[in-house]
């Protein structure tokens, strides 16, 4: 009995270790299976942070990719801005290349000198003629060739003043002065001022130069002589702005400009006939408001989707230049088909549009507007559900950006169908708009309000003369001796 009792005390001990190391080993084990759950749930929690941020990298990089092929053919940015790698300045441009030959085309005039063309001006009496002999002189016949040149020389008016019948010296305002300029040095420094975009002491230097130095011209004459034609000018803008009150379609732009190194604008009012400019602080809905032109218009303006505009006006035609630029910007960033159809529907509605123009119509027939305007929609229908497969955030929200644009501003980007005097695109605004822009890369900005003012009065008297081919010089001289220049 004793022995069994300590046989089975024995066992009973075992046991109880075997179990006490069980207990230990489980323990044991489940701190080791916690802590690999722990780090299970911490590599989960890494993984879906890694693909977050990797989902949000692949999408930055999309953005990048979009930016880095942002230029003048698919954004709104100006062709400045295409000089990439080794090319030169200026050496980018929107043309395609042709199979023709360099040079003038068939069908375009000529502009070679020929001697029935000077022979007209000799008759004309608006050239100084003179003869140069070469050889022998005598009775034999002689060969006729002829120089077309330019001689300066420097003139002095002396004018005598003599009193009236009652012997009063009656001195007329504009000679006040013991000594002025004349009216031709003044036509030229302003059209040197606008169409030769130099600045002040630059003409001064070249008006002495070709006068042998005998002017004496500062820059300050310069800015006198500028000063005078914008304010003789008032009247004459005054009927440009009335002319463009009465156009049924007007086309507008901005660009930026400095005044004392703060940021301002010059907008320009275009037309076939008449371009109106205008110097703005800044391009919101006040500013807006001080232009007397928007605030008394009620036709049509065309324009380059500036919201703000839509307060002026009647109606409002979208620039579709700009918008086949967003198209193809669109294509590039998707490869989705329905942007380069609608650039293709857009370009089809112009060419046919410019067809029936040259025909003599003015809209197109109702049945072909409504057919067109439901190709339209139908296209923008059609990118909704691509748009729904775009693999990156960025170009899916940019493209989703511009079908609400184009749905919600369909009229306006369709107008130029229903009425043929309303422009498919701003293009004649943004090209009056050149002046200003190298006006800007020129002098770096305005000093002041008032010269800023100065130049859109200088610009819209000059660049409504060139429209209308009319004199430059001659209108010039007209406004700096009183009369109106564009009559």
């Amino acid at each position: 009995m004793g022995r069994k009792s300590d046989y089975s005390n024995g066992m009973y001990k075992q046991l109880q270790e075997i179990m006490g190391r069980l207990e230990t080993v489980e323990k044991d084990s489940k701190q080791k299976i916690d802590t690999l759950n722990r780090r299970i749930d911490t590599l989960e929690k890494e993984n879906h942070d890694l693909k977050e941020e990797n989902r949000l990298l692949r999408d930055d990089n999309a953005r990048l990719k979009s930016i880095i092929n942002n230029d003048s053919s698919n954004t709104s940015l100006p062709p400045s801005t295409d000089q990439k790698g080794s090319r030169p300045v200026n050496t980018f441009n929107g043309r395609e290349k042709t199979e023709r030959s360099v040079g003038g085309q068939k069908g375009h005039a000529g502009t070679t000198l020929t001697k029935s063309f000077v022979q007209e001006k000799l008759r004309s009496g608006n050239c100084r003629h003179e003869i140069r002999n070469v050889g022998v002189v005598s009775g034999q016949k002689y060969i006729t060739k002829y120089i077309l040149d330019l001689s300066v020389t420097p003139l002095i008016t002396e004018v005598r003043i003599y009193p009236d019948e009652q012997g009063r010296m009656i001195i007329p305002k504009e000679y006040r002065s013991d000594v002025t300029y004349g009216v031709n040095v003044k036509a030229m420094a302003v059209s040197l001022y606008s169409e030769g975009v130099m600045s002040n002491d630059r003409i001064a230097a070249f008006l002495n130069a070709i006068s042998k130095e005998e002017l004496c011209l500062s820059e300050g004459s310069i800015y006198g002589f500028c000063k005078k034609f914008a304010g003789n000018a008032k009247n004459s803008i005054m009927q440009l702005e009335t002319e463009l009150l009465n156009q049924n379609v007007v086309a507008t732009d901005a660009t930026l400009t400095t005044v004392n190194g703060e940021q301002n604008y010059i907008r320009n009012f275009s037309t076939e006939q008449t371009v109106l400019y205008c110097a703005m602080k800044s391009k919101t809905i006040a500013a807006m408001e001080g232009v007397n032109f928007l605030k008394k218009y009620t036709g049509i303006l065309v324009h380059d989707h500036e919201t703000a505009l839509y307060h002026f006006g009647t109606n409002h035609g979208e620039c579709n230049v700009h918008l086949l630029r967003y198209l193809r910007k669109n294509t590039e960033d998707t490869g989705h088909k329905w942007s380069k159809e609608m650039t293709d529907l857009l370009c089809a509605m112009n060419r046919e549009r410019k067809e029936l123009i040259a025909q003599g119509k003015s809209s197109f027939p109702e049945e072909t507007i409504v057919s067109y305007e439901q190709k339209y929609h139908a296209l923008i229908a059609k990118g909704r559900e691509e748009n729904k497969t775009t693999a990156h955030k960025y170009a899916r929200e940019e493209e989703m950006t511009l079908l609400n644009r184009m749905e919600k501003y369909s009229h306006n980007h369709l107008l130029f169908l229903h009425d043929f005097s309303v422009f498919f695109d701003d293009n004649i605004s943004e090209r009056d708009l050149r002046k200003a822009k190298n006006r800007q890369k020129m002098a770096g900005g305005f000093r002041k309000d008032s010269g800023h003012e100065m130049y859109c009065s200088i610009l819209t008297i000059i660049e409504t003369l060139k429209r209308r081919k009319m004199g430059l010089l001659e209108n010039i001289k007209r406004l700096f001796m009183g009369a109106p220049a564009i009559f």
